[in-house]
C-alpha cells in the first residue's frame, strides 16, 4: 500500500511478539481526530503477530522484516518509507488519546523551529484508557543528568502533576512522539546500530546540535503499558541500555564527557571484579554484572571506528557548540521548575 500523499502525517507502530497488544494501539490510531498514514514494522513476530495484523486490519501497510531489526532499526525502516512531513512514533503497547495526533500536529504547525514534539504518556496497566484517579507518570520526555545518564521526565508522578503548557525538554521519547522526518533525516536518522534504548536520546541530541528546539505538549495524551515487551530486570535492556549511553556520549558529548564517561565504567568494573576476587558482596542488579559490563566493553570497543567516523560527521553539521548544549541541558529538569 502506498502512503497517502493527501496527508501530512504517518504514524510508525514498531511491534515484536505484540499479539497481546498491538490491536489496542491501532484501534486507538483508527480513533484519531487527525487524518494520518499508519506503518506498522514487524520486527519478525513468531507470535501469531502477523497473522492477526492481516485478519484485523487488512487496509494497514505492514513491512515485515526478515529479523528482528530493534526499534532503532524498525525506525530507520520507517524513515525510508514514509513520504509525509510529519513522522509520528507509536509504541505497541500504548493507547493514544483520539487526539494525540491532532495535538502534537499543532504544535510543529505554529512552531518552524521545532523539530520533535514528545506527549504526555501515563502508565497504564492496560485496563484503563481513559484518564482515571491515581494515574501516574510514565514520562513527559527525556531529561539528562550531569553524567549523561538519560531518564523519564516525571517517572511515577501524579499524572496532573506535569506541564500546563507546551514546554521546551532535552529530547523527545520514542514510545510517543512526533517530528518532522526530513529533519532527522538530515542529521543522519535513526542509529539502527544501537538496536534498542537510547536511540531517542542520540536523535535528540543530534537535532538539537543542528539547532532545532524539543518541546513537549501535555495535552497530547497516551497510556503506556511500560516494558511490556522487554523487562527492566533483563540482560536485553542492561546490556543496550549501557552500551548505547556510552556511544551516545562519544557520538555526540563533548568529548572530555565521553572519555571520562567510559572510564569511569572501566575503573567501575574493575572495582567490581577486585571485590569479586575478594569475596566481598556487590549489589545484585544485573548492571553490576562483571560479564555484562565486559558484554558491554567489547560492543563499545567494536563500534570505536564507526563512532569515530559518526562523531565528525554529527560535528559537521553542528551549528551548536557541544560544550553549550552540554552547559545548558546536563543536569536540568524542566519540571523542577514548577
Amino acid at each position: 500500500m502506498e502512503t497517502n500523499t493527501t496527508v501530512a502525517v504517518s504514524v510508525a507502530v514498531v511491534t515484536y511478539r505484540g499479539r497481546a497488544f498491538v490491536a489496542e494501539c491501532l484501534r486507538s490510531l483508527a480513533a484519531q481526530t487527525l487524518p494520518h498514514d499508519v506503518v506498522v514494522i514487524d520486527n519478525a513476530s513468531n507470535d501469531g503477530t502477523a497473522d492477526l495484523l492481516a485478519a484485523e486490519f487488512p487496509q494497514l501497510r505492514v513491512l515485515r522484516q526478515a529479523t528482528n531489526l530493534g526499534f532503532a532499526g524498525a525506525v530507520a525502516v520507517a524513515l525510508e518509507a514514509v513520504r509525509t512531513p510529519y513522522l509520528a512514533l507509536l509504541n505497541d503497547d500504548a493507547v493514544a488519546d483520539q487526539g494525540w495526533l491532532a495535538a502534537l500536529a499543532a504544535v510543529l504547525d505554529a512552531s518552524p523551529d521545532v523539530a520533535a514534539v514528545t506527549s504526555r504518556m501515563l502508565l497504564s496497566d492496560g485496563a484503563a484508557t481513559t484518564a482515571t484517579p491515581g494515574a501516574r507518570i510514565n514520562n513527559l520526555g527525556v531529561a539528562l543528568t550531569a553524567t549523561g545518564h538519560g531518564y523519564d521526565i516525571g517517572l511515577d508522578r501524579p499524572g496532573d502533576d506535569a506541564f500546563t503548557s507546551v514546554t521546551e525538554v532535552f529530547g523527545f521519547s520514542g514510545g510517543a512522539a512526533m517530528f518532522r522526518a526530513a529533519a532527522l533525516r538530515a542529521v543522519g536518522g535513526s542509529p539502527a546500530h544501537f538496536f534498542l534504548y537510547y536511540e531517542d536520546v542520540d536523535m535528540s541530541w543530534r537535532l538539537r546540535l543542528a539547532g532545532h528546539r524539543i518541546v513537549s505538549a501535555p495535552t497530547a495524551l497516551v497510556w503506556h503499558r511500560h516494558s511490556a515487551t522487554i523487562g527492566q530486570a533483563s540482560a536485553v535492556f542492561h546490556f543496550h541500555n549501557e552500551r548505547n549511553r556510552l556511544l551516545t556520549l562519544l557520538r555526540c558529548a563533548p568529548l572530555l564527557l565521553g572519555l571520562t564517561q567510559l572510564l569511569r565504567f572501566v575503573l567501575t568494573t574493575g572495582s567490581l571484579a577486585a571485590k569479586k576476587l575478594l569475596r566481598r558482596p556487590v549489589p545484585p542488579a544485573l548492571n553490576f554484572s562483571i560479564a555484562l559490563r565486559l558484554r558491554v566493553l567489547r560492543g563499545v570497543l567494536l563500534l570505536v571506528p564507526r563512532t569515530v567516523v559518526d562523531r565528525r560527521a554529527i560535528g559537521r553539521l553542528a551549528v551548536v557548540d557541544r560544550g553549550e548544549l552540554a552547559e545548558r541541558w546536563l543536569g536540568f529538569d524542566p519540571l523542577a521548575l514548577r
